[in-house]
This record gives structure tokens, sequence and C-alpha cells, in this order.
């Protein structure tokens, strides 16, 4: 059996980005009474739709679901069109792991430790 939304958590992720329940719905494709169903518990998400509303609220499914209480996000979503530098850059260091992956890794770590 699949862990169910719990519907506080949903309402906190939303809470914390400062957005109300219309726009959160706008954000999924939802309309806004589907997005309402989630947080009164009144409607259960599919696996897939779980891992959107998760990326949209910048937390985990795992938090929704209560695997864990931290709400930190666990992915996130890099599009080629909205930012190409980014994108080709984890694109290159996610496919081969060459030594000039492993330098600019190093590089980053120093540059944030």
């Amino acid at each position: 059996m699949k862990p169910a939304l719990i519907p506080e958590r949903l309402v906190k992720a939303r809470e914390n980005l400062n957005l109300n329940k219309a726009q959160a719905a706008d954000l999924m494709g939802l309309s806004p009474i589907g997005y309402l169903r989630y947080e009164q518990g009144l409607r259960v998400p599919s696996a897939q739709m779980l891992r959107i509303i998760a990326l949209t609220l910048d937390t985990s499914v795992d938090y929704l679901t209560g695997q864990t209480d931290d709400p930190t996000a666990d992915q996130i979503i890099i599009t080629k069109s909205e930012n190409p530098e980014l994108f080709k850059l984890a694109a290159e260091l996610s496919h081969k792991e060459t030594e000039q992956t492993k330098r600019m890794l190093a590089y980053y770590n120093k540059l944030n430790p």
C-alpha cells in the first residue's frame, strides 16, 4: 500500500511559498476545486500527481506522505528552455564520470563548504 498524502503537510508546503490555493492549483495545472479536495483530504493524488505537487511546492513526496519530517526538496527540474547553461552543465555532470567532472565538483565544494 502506498503512503497517502497528509493534507496538513500540503497546506504547510503551500503556505511556505506564500501561495494561495488558487495560485497553487494554477501552477499544478489543476482546477481550484480539484486542488482544494487534496487539501481537505477528500481526494487521493496518483503517484504522478503527488510528484508534481512536491516539485511545484519545492518539497518531497516523502515529506508530503509522512515518510520524513524534513520538508526539503529532493528533486529539481532544470529545463533547457529556461536555463540552457545550467541544463548543459547538469546533463554533462550526470552522463559521465570524467576527470573534468571530478574537478568541477571539487571546485564547487570549495566554493560551498
